[in-house]
């Protein structure tokens, strides 16, 4: 069940960081940042996507670790974003939400599949 609201959470995620890219590029002219966080806010729902087909539990470990990276790296870009003043507040508030909120359900999820592989 985790799985599917990762899958989900991720997916609408992903819309939003392609959304800002489009936003940081079009209004802000900003083009190195914003590249960085369409790499791995977007990485993230797609690494949840392959772990649905892992080839065996420690691959499916593997790869929900990957995403849990790919999301602690993109809270660094939302955080830098705001602090180069490319974001204002309210939008790096609501990023920042989903993207931990994404994070603990990641953290979670690896911690029960390494849990039951050790069983």
């Amino acid at each position: 069940m985790i799985e599917n609201i990762l899958r989900n959470k991720s997916y609408r995620f992903a819309v939003r960081i392609i959304n800002l890219y489009k936003y940081l590029c079009g209004s802000k002219r900003e083009f190195v940042m914003s590249r960085q966080i369409l790499r791995s806010g977007t990485s993230v729902g797609a690494l949840i996507r392959e772990a649905e087909f892992a080839q065996s539990k420690a691959d499916f470990i593997n790869k929900m670790s990957i995403a849990l990276k790919e999301a602690n790296e993109t809270i660094y870009w939302i955080d830098l974003l705001l602090e180069t003043d490319y974001i204002n507040f309210k939008m790096y508030e609501s990023l920042l939400i989903d993207c931990e909120e994404i994070l603990k359900l990641l953290v979670a999820s690896v911690k029960t599949a390494k849990n039951n592989l050790n069983k």
